[in-house]
Order: structure tokens, then C-alpha cells, then sequence
């Protein structure tokens, strides 16, 4: 289709969109036009960061601060699901162990057996007491020649 084929409308929102494209090129190729655009954006930053300062000396937290502190909460929430997932599972297991009579009667015996331990230790200090002198002050400050 050639430009004669197209209608008025066309051709001219054609010829517009050429010309406001050169337009916005020889705008962005103009050094001083790019400077403004370079200093607006510095500008800019140096207002986000006295916003900044004087939010915090203020103690008003900035929406950088309140990011940070959202990605902080969503780490601990993520965290605190994991934990909360493995006490689950650790209950679960727990349960199926103290419905199980095996486990009862394992505690039955260590229970039985940790008693007989303490019997013979008491045992074994007994006679190690009664057999064991100690000696009065008396002996002990006697020096032999």
C-alpha cells in the first residue's frame, strides 16, 4: 500500500508520529536537555535522602525502613510455619508412640533397672563408709620420728 492508496487521516497521523519521533531524538541528543534530565534525577535522590533523614530524626520510619521491615516479618512468618510444621509432626509421632504398650512396658523396665542401680550404688557407699577410718584430729596432727 503505497502513501497515495492511504486516506488524509492516515497520512497525516503518519507524518505526525515521523515528526514527534525526531522531535523526542533530537531532544534526547541535545546535550542540555539531557543535563536537566541528569541534575532533575540527582535532585531527586538528594530529596529521597534528606526525606529520609529528617523521617529519622523524627523516628518516623521511611518506606524504605517499612520494606525492610515487611521482608523481616515474611522471613520470620515463613520461619515460624516451619517450626510450627515440625511440632506438629513431632506430636503426631509422639502420639502414635504413647498409645503403643511396647513403650510402656520399655519404661517399666528402665524404671526397674535405674532402682537397682540406686540400690547397689547405696550399697557400695555403705561399705565403703563402715569400712573406711577416718582419723581423729588427735592422730592426724601426731608426727612420727
Amino acid at each position: 500500500m503505497s502513501m497515495d492508496d492511504k486516506g488524509p487521516r492516515e497520512r497525516i497521523a503518519k507524518a505526525g508520529e515521523d515528526a514527534f519521533g525526531k522531535f523526542a531524538q533530537d531532544l534526547l541528543e541535545n546535550p542540555l536537555v539531557t543535563n536537566a534530565i541528569s541534575r532533575a534525577f540527582e535532585a531527586r535522590e538528594k530529596a529521597t535522602q534528606a526525606q529520609e533523614v529528617a523521617m529519622g530524626a523524627l523516628n518516623i520510619p521511611s518506606a524504605a525502613d517499612l520494606e525492610r521491615l515487611t521482608r523481616r516479618l515474611r522471613s520470620v512468618s515463613q520461619r515460624l510455619e516451619g517450626i510450627e510444621d515440625s511440632v506438629d509432626r513431632l506430636d503426631e509421632r509422639l502420639g502414635d508412640l504413647a498409645g503403643s504398650s511396647d513403650l510402656e512396658a520399655r519404661l517399666t523396665r528402665m524404671e526397674s533397672r535405674l532402682d537397682q542401680i540406686v540400690g547397689d550404688l547405696a550399697a557400695v557407699r555403705d561399705a565403703v563408709t563402715s569400712t573406711t577410718q577416718v582419723p581423729s584430729s588427735q592422730e592426724r596432727l601426731t608426727v612420727h620420728d
